[in-house]
């Protein structure tokens, strides 16, 4: 494991795209949590909005570059040829890709851990101004919304590259991992019955992970914080055990 990890770190380093990924996704996420927590309102001393959530929203735009950055992990060496080389230095397969994995969480949490940190600067400047309190990593709810968002990025791109080391086809796999998470809950508002359909839209992984940002109104909703980033991690869990199994059994 340790010659497979070296392995993958050497070809990541030296590589342009993987850190401008990371970069494009800090970036992203900051500047639209920071023009959301500009914008909320607190009318006659009624904040009714959940604040740390709207900071941290600016995580559903960068979690596309962090599908991209799983993604081309992946399926670059395979549309380079390059697999070939690396499966003879790594045959074992469920290694390669167990590798693969530890330096795409590695990359993300990074990532994600600056970006969460950049949206609660934002929140403890720009909040009170809109009437808010300032937004506090020292408040329970607020970690854990902060702590549970890097968790729910790391996620996504372990589904990422399970989807990718699957297909094997970058724009493929992008898009399959970005219509799960954007399309799919939208599909799931076109079913008639309305307690189906809250459980389906529930159940999708965007929208089950991000429940670990709610800090209000949590009675109200059909998954719990840490619940509905159990199902993300299911979702994750099942892509890489299909990439797993399919990547025992084919050819490079």
């Amino acid at each position: 494991m340790r010659g497979a990890l070296h392995g993958e770190w050497t070809k990541l380093r030296t590589l342009p795209g993987p850190a401008w990924l990371q970069a494009a996704a800090v970036a992203l996420t900051v500047a639209v949590g920071a023009v959301l927590a500009a914008t909320v309102t607190c009318p006659y001393g009624r904040c009714d909005e959940d604040a740390v959530k709207l900071t941290l929203s600016g995580v559903q735009a960068g979690q596309v570059f962090a599908v991209l950055l799983a993604v081309g992990v992946v399926c670059g060496e395979y549309g380079t040829g390059m697999i070939r080389t690396t499966l003879a230095a790594t045959p074992r397969r469920g290694v390669l890709l167990a590798a693969k994995a530890v330096l795409v969480a590695g990359l993300t949490l990074a990532a994600g851990t600056a970006a969460v940190l950049g949206c609660a600067l934002a929140g403890r400047l720009l909040l009170p101004g809109r009437g808010y309190p300032a937004l506090s990593l020292a408040d329970g709810p607020t970690l854990r919304a902060a702590a549970g968002t890097v968790l729910y990025l790391v996620l996504v791109a372990l589904l990422a590259l399970g989807v990718g080391a699957a297909a094997r086809e970058a724009a493929l796999s992008a898009g399959v991992v970005l219509g799960l998470l954007y399309l799919l809950p939208l599909l799931a508002t076109l079913v008639s019955d309305q307690d189906l359909r809250r459980t389906l839209w529930s159940l999708t992984p965007m929208n089950a992970g991000l429940a670990v940002q709610a800090t209000r109104g949590l009675e109200s909703m059909p998954l719990g914080p840490w619940a509905g980033l159990g199902v993300l991690a299911c979702w994750a869990g099942a892509a890489l055990l299909a990439a797993y199994l399919l990547l025992r059994r084919r050819d490079a």
